[in-house]
């Protein structure tokens, strides 16, 4: 018998009705758009802090900004409340992605230090 993620028994394909399965598509198919769009979004974002790491690097300022990093995070959870999002969780993204950021500029950072950053802003080779 084959189970799924949580153990529970996988239960046989069941019948569902022609317009059920139509608008589980529907929501379905606008799932997967937002999450292209947020995956876009991040890509966007991403590129922004890039330009900020390197501009740190150039003038040899911390990759951190705990201030800032505060700042956003109450920023972001305010934003969260106001769109019925749980705060905690908006809060546990941005800090992902702030941890991220960090971990970039730190690279940039020593990259630039040891004179390997090529001048496009692709750090990654």
């Amino acid at each position: 018998m084959s189970t799924s993620e949580n153990d529970a028994p996988v239960s046989a394909p069941q019948r569902i009705d022609a317009s059920v399965q139509a608008e589980l598509n529907r929501l379905r198919e606008s799932i997967d758009n937002i999450d292209a769009a947020v995956v876009h979004m991040l890509a966007e974002r991403f590129k922004a802090t890039q330009q900020v790491g390197r501009l740190k690097a150039d003038h040899q300022l911390p990759p951190a900004d705990p201030a800032r990093e505060t700042r956003q995070i109450t920023r972001l959870r305010q934003l969260a409340q106001s769109a019925n999002l749980d705060p905690a969780f908006a809060e546990k993204l941005l800090n992902f992605i702030i941890a991220e950021v960090i971990r970039h500029h730190e690279r940039i950072a020593e990259e630039a230090g040891s004179g390997n950053a090529d001048g496009n802003g692709d750090t990654t080779s």
